[in-house]
């Protein structure tokens, strides 16, 4: 883990690539008394990315207003203070590209320029006795920054600690006493069991799932009701012709199914069922909303962007939204595609109450009373998902599914995406719930894939 900002007494220099702005447009704001260098190709690059309705639009837009507010120079070698408790920001015209950087690379390309103003900066520095750490998001380009001796890090002010801590939503106990289990199983089971009954339990959170044992056959599956102080038994249940295959997928359905969680988050492997689970709950509850929306990021593979896809705006889109259609279909195959039920989902989408779309061709909509699933949510940056969720209206319920393991967003990683970034911040709100999904229920050669290749 690289050192964090703001842990050490000496006085840096931080050089940041456009990635880190793009990915926060008020990250100079994060590196407390130290300074910050802008390499003027970092501006150049930015102004490429102003005109648009994507974040990264918003974020150079943001940006590029936030310098052109600040007072003083900065072309000056001290630049313009950024307020109180913090350093300086000033811009760095990069100058003549370094002879050792000329004889490694070939191509004249905006990183290089980049990274050629870091080495010039950090020389500066090094004659004034100040460490310079040049910040960047693209890992090869950290990888080239330390091949000239410049120290690089991962922009990490918006990523969780460590994979380990990450909340899973759920946690087992076994050798708990049979007649203790039992009390779920009662006339009264309803009310609940008091969660005084369970001291081996520590510190649960709003909605938190428990699987409990007694060691033999007994067990129970549970939920934690924090306004009632008591534990709640999990019930299979079936929701539009999808019934639950494990105690995971048991506990999401119930998350789903609840009015008053507002905010779901299902991370899980490929085939572990999270959209499906996410689409039957949207269908068994349609009455309460004005619509079900479906979305997932468009991220283009192997650099190639939609633009080499053949076909209209539709044509292109639609690879991308195939698995959401997929998903759909196994739900009509599993009530039966002649019954009521079949033949309703048809309507539903051709009268829009079922909406399957981009994400970009969402955000800035209004959404009251949405049952609006996000499905690859692991590909959305922390501000993306702070965008989405500030969209919510009244009445609104929000899914984010996703595998913090299968990211194809070339900044993001396991630790700094928008869905594990979400799941560490909003553990323990009441309108709040997640489980992770670790079974594959697709097929038993896709489970064997998953946990072998």
């Amino acid at each position: 883990m690289t050192e964090r900002v703001g842990e050490s007494e000496v006085r840096k220099t931080f050089v940041l690539d456009t990635n880190v702005i793009l990915h926060d447009s008020d990250c100079i704001r994060n590196f407390e008394e130290h300074d910050i260098a802008i390499p003027i190709t970092v501006l150049e690059e930015l102004d490429r990315f102003k005109k648009g309705g994507e974040d990264i639009n918003f974020h150079a837009r943001h940006f590029l207003r936030v310098i052109d507010e600040l007072t003083g120079d900065l072309l000056s070698p001290e630049g313009a203070p950024l307020g109180e408790g913090l350093g300086h920001l000033k811009v760095v015209i990069g100058g003549e590209f370094r002879s050792e950087l000329a004889a490694a690379f070939v191509e004249d390309a905006p990183d290089h320029r980049i990274l050629n103003t870091a080495l010039t900066v950090h020389r500066e520095d090094r004659r004034l006795q100040r460490q310079t750490i040049f910040v960047t998001k693209d890992v090869n380009l950290r990888m080239k920054a330390k091949s000239f001796g410049l120290i690089s890090q991962d922009y990490e002010n918006d990523k969780i600690e460590s994979f380990d801590a990450l909340y899973m939503g759920k946690r087992m106990f076994e050798g708990l006493p049979c007649d203790l289990i039992g009390r779920f199983y009662q006339d009264d089971y309803r009310a609940g069991v008091e969660a005084e009954r369970f001291d081996m339990i520590n510190e649960p959170v709003p909605n938190e799932n428990f699987i409990l044992r007694n060691g033999t056959s007994a067990s129970a599956l549970a939920t934690y009701d924090h306004v009632g102080q008591r534990y709640h038994r999990a019930e299979k249940v079936t929701a539009y012709g999808i019934t639950p295959r494990n105690a995971e997928q048991i506990f999401a359905l119930r998350a789903l199914l609840d009015d008053d969680v507002r905010l779901v988050t299902l991370a899980g492997k490929a085939g572990s069922g999270k959209t499906l689970i996410a689409l039957a709950a949207a269908l068994q509850q349609r009455a309460n909303f004005r619509q079900i929306l479906l979305a997932r990021p468009v991220v283009s593979l192997s650099n190639r962007d939609l633009g080499y896809l053949p076909g209209d705006v539709k044509d292109k889109l639609d690879p991308y939204m195939q698995p959401l259609y997929d998903n759909l279909n196994v739900i009509r195959h599993a009530v039966g595609e002649e019954t009521e039920d079949g033949k309703r989902i048809g309507l539903m989408r051709e009268t829009g109450k079922i909406e399957i779309s981009p994400l970009a061709y969402i955000r800035g909509r209004s959404l009251p009373r949405i049952f609006f699933i996000v499905d690859e949510a692991q590909n959305l940056t922390p501000h993306e998902m702070k965008t989405i969720i500030t969209r919510a209206g009244e009445g609104t319920k929000i899914i984010f599914t996703g595998d913090i393991h299968q990211i194809d967003h070339p900044y993001l990683d396991s630790l700094s995406n928008g869905l594990s970034y979400l799941i560490n911040r909003m553990k323990g709100q009441p309108i709040y719930a997640h489980v992770t999904l670790e079974k594959g229920e697709r097929s038993e050669l896709a489970e064997l894939a998953s946990d072998l290749l």
